[in-house]
């Protein structure tokens, strides 16, 4: 008989945790996990899952506006956010049930409240004790927002899938994933958006060509981009708020939302007190097997700040439980992982870009291809048709395809397939020698036949 209550006790039921524990429990483990918010963290609640629901929803405006080329008569649309929010909170908390049934049947005990880490083997839960062989921190991100004068004014993603209103003027400061997401998003539901970016472009770390392609859409869409400024102070002004920037001039807003970049949770565990080593962003310092400097104390997700994405928080959570209990190590791949972001237009990537690809190989060859899809070519939106951009990084000497980038309809659907290929180490002969799925955008990355200068 063990010493320990648990083989395994999990601090964090996100979306890594929650696949740990079931997997390991299905291996026979004693697993406990420890949630003192939501079920699914992130993910389910204030991230991709909602997220996506209200891409959905401001993405039928421009339905609506193309319609008619294709001979509908609308009539007047009016939208109600408080019922877009309503139905939304119905889906989480089916999902949270879902996440919670599946915990019971996979025998996990799961623990209500915030986790303290007391030593290597101890983790105490509302003042109860429990011992665990292991621990696993899996804990995630917070959003971050900076100390300014008016901070009390500003929100994060996390209370914009909560507004009771939505407000007719926003500004988004920031230039990520979440930023250009929201943006797009309220955009798209009639709210007057601006982004304001201390940078010069979107999207850092992307392919400089989807950066400006994106820029320039959203742009000719209408939404105000404003680069290489900041918000110095908010202040109210009577039914309105008032963001001073940083060279002097004011804009008026009814919403402030910060998006700039998340932070690991990982203080307030009692993490610090056993010694656990952060680095300067208090990112939990792990080894290749997710072990932290404590050997029977593991972390692994966002609180790692490796690759903050779900799919990879899952990848991870399932090595570690292959390698500890299955006794089958596979280790993650952190290679060609491909990602997405649902702004509008959408974007989709996989594999290097191509400041990336030149800095490793001396020999790249760029296909590229810019077109209006046949669906917006009916629109009838006098010139204000999304558009679409393809691009392809080959190495020429061994014609081997290295990256792929997208931006428009359904490129994170179209590239899920490209990974696969790119994974299984396609050249871009067996792209050319591919037929094509005729008429659709995907087939141009087939077709693509001569590298631009």
């Amino acid at each position: 008989m063990t010493q320990y209550d648990y083989d395994l006790f999990i601090v964090g039921a996100g979306s890594g945790g929650v696949r740990a524990a079931n997997m390991a429990a299905a291996q026979g483990v004693r697993v406990a996990i420890a949630e003192q918010r939501y079920l699914g963290g992130t993910c389910v609640n204030v991230g991709c899952v909602p997220k996506k629901l209200l891409v959905y929803a401001a993405q039928f405006s421009g339905e609506f506006e193309s319609a008619e080329g294709f001979g509908w008569t609308m009539g007047k649309s009016t939208f109600n956010w408080p019922s877009l929010i309503a139905n939304k909170n119905r889906e989480i908390e089916r999902l949270q049930v879902v996440y919670n049934n599946r915990l019971q049947k996979s025998g996990v005990s799961l623990i209500t409240g915030r986790a303290q880490v007391l030593d290597a083997h101890t983790v105490a839960v509302d003042g109860t004790e429990y011992s665990a062989e292991r621990i696993l921190i899996a804990t995630g991100g917070w959003p971050f927002v900076p100390d300014i004068a008016g901070k009390q004014h500003i929100v994060t993603s996390n209370e914009m899938f909560f507004l009771d209103q939505l407000p007719k003027r926003i500004i988004i400061v920031g230039a990520g994933y979440i930023a250009v997401e929201f943006a797009s998003i309220l955009h798209g539901l009639g709210v007057k958006t601006t982004i304001c970016y201390r940078g010069h472009k979107l999207l850092r770390g992307f392919d400089e060509d989807i950066r400006d392609f994106l820029a320039d859409e959203m742009t000719r869409k209408g939404i105000d981009i404003l680069f290489n400024t900041d918000i110095e102070a908010i202040e109210s002004a009577g039914d309105c708020l008032a963001a001073r920037l940083i060279d002097g001039s004011q804009v008026s807003t009814d919403l402030v939302m910060y998006a700039t970049g998340r932070t690991p949770n990982s203080t307030g565990f009692g993490l610090e007190k056993l010694g656990i080593e952060l680095d300067s962003e208090a990112a939990i310092k792990v080894n290749s097997d997710y072990q932290t400097n404590v050997p029977s104390i593991y972390a692994l997700g966002d609180v790692t700040n490796r690759v903050n994405l779900t799919p990879v928080a899952i990848a991870e959570s399932m090595a570690l439980v292959n390698k500890l209990y299955v006794n089958q190590p596979r280790p993650v791949d952190y290679d060609n992982i491909p990602t997405a972001v649902f702004c509008q237009p959408t974007i989709g990537t996989v594999g290097l870009t191509e400041a990336q690809a030149r800095e490793k190989y001396p020999d790249i060859d760029i296909y590229k291809t810019s077109f209006t899809s046949m669906k917006n070519s009916l629109s009838g939106m006098d010139g204000m048709d999304e558009k679409t951009l393809m691009k392809m990084i080959v190495v020429r000497s061994t014609d081997r395809v290295v990256g792929m980038h997208m931006v428009g309809s359904d490129a994170p659907e179209i590239i899920q397939g490209m990974a696969v290929a790119m994974r299984a180490g396609a050249t871009k002969a067996v792209f050319d020698s591919t037929i094509g799925i005729h008429p659709t955008a995907a087939e141009e990355f087939v077709t693509l036949r001569e590298p631009v200068s």
